[in-house]
């Protein structure tokens, strides 16, 4: 049985192709050894929940006091019911209550398995212990086969505001003629070079021969140029201090960097690669979910993510580990 009291949370990421879990402790963040594990074969709620259990156990959930889960889940999903609504990916979970049935697996209590947007969870993971903290108003954007994003003002992550698109989200969002996400995705880089070259490759084959290879240069400064130019039109009035870069595109970052700083010339805002990297979902979640904790125990008042300022303290920890 979980202990409510405890200070440490089994914390999962659950990505396109695979799932991390480990177990992460408050309040400094200290993250344990991450399992990883494919999304099933078998395409099911009970497959995947299967792979779930097994992952807590294999980072000791079972053998810890931990006080619950935090799960970072794609979109569409209902953060609140744990019900997944997502049809275009992993659609074997679509309107399964996945907080129900994992609380059962596990043998807690509903209410002791929670959820957050992972793109919310990487912004969550930089401001408690990564590039954004000390930071009153940031961005996470994270750059992949989609585009995530969040929003970050006082120091807490905000769905909700003046600049703030509906439920933080501007990967939808009309630009040039299309959407954001056909200008800055995975499927934009791609289409860019196989429409120079005629050559369909994976963006990190295309990333690793760029030294050799001026037309693949040119597609990600071309990408650098567009991203500055979603970032500087959609953040005007949300003002952002930071934004901070994560996804697997960003890996790639020193490739495309420079033409996005040149296209927000003028534009007060600074731009940072993840320095948590991966983990940083896994630490979001960890830190959402003390800063729910946080404003359960101050009756419902906001807490500001600044509060929990142990989070720094541990921060080249982490970077080390």
């Amino acid at each position: 049985m979980a202990d409510l009291g405890s200070t440490c949370v089994l914390v999962y990421d659950v990505g396109g192709s695979h799932i991390s879990a480990a177990i992460c402790s408050g309040p400094d963040y200290r993250l344990g050894p991450v399992a990883q594990a494919h999304h099933p074969q078998e395409q099911s709620s009970n497959a995947f929940l299967d792979v779930l259990t097994q992952q807590a156990a294999q980072v000791g959930a079972s053998r810890s006091c931990v006080a619950g889960a935090s799960l970072a889940m794609p979109g569409p999903f209902d953060y609140e019911t744990g019900v997944s609504w997502m049809r275009h990916k992993m659609p074997y979970l679509y309107g399964t209550n996945l907080g129900h049935a994992l609380a059962k697996r596990l043998g807690w209590k509903d209410g002791q398995v929670q959820f957050l947007n992972d793109a919310a969870a990487f912004l969550w993971g930089e401001l408690g212990a990564g590039a954004a903290r000390g930071v009153t108003r940031a961005v996470g954007i994270t750059l992949g086969t989609g585009v995530g994003s969040a929003f970050a003002a006082n120091g807490c992550v905000q769905t909700s505001g003046p600049g703030i698109p509906p439920g933080g989200e501007i990967w939808n969002l009309p630009f040039e003629g299309g959407i954001v996400e056909d200008m800055i995705s995975t499927r934009a880089l791609k289409k860019n070079y196989r429409q120079a070259t005629g050559r369909d490759r994976e963006v990190a084959d295309i990333a690793a021969g760029a030294s050799g290879d001026p037309v693949a240069e040119e597609v990600f400064a071309h990408f650098g140029a567009d991203l500055g130019r979603v970032l500087r039109t959609l953040f005007a009035e949300f003002a952002p201090e930071i934004v901070v870069l994560g996804g697997g595109i960003a890996r790639s970052a020193q490739l495309f960097l420079p033409a996005a700083e040149n296209a927000l010339q003028g534009f007060p805002v600074q731009l940072r690669v993840s320095s948590l990297g991966d983990r940083a979902p896994l630490i979001g979640a960890c830190v959402d979910w003390f800063v729910r904790s946080a404003q359960k125990t101050s009756g419902g008042h906001e807490v500001s993510g600044h509060d929990l300022s142990r989070a720094e303290e541990s921060a080249s920890k982490l970077q080390g580990a």
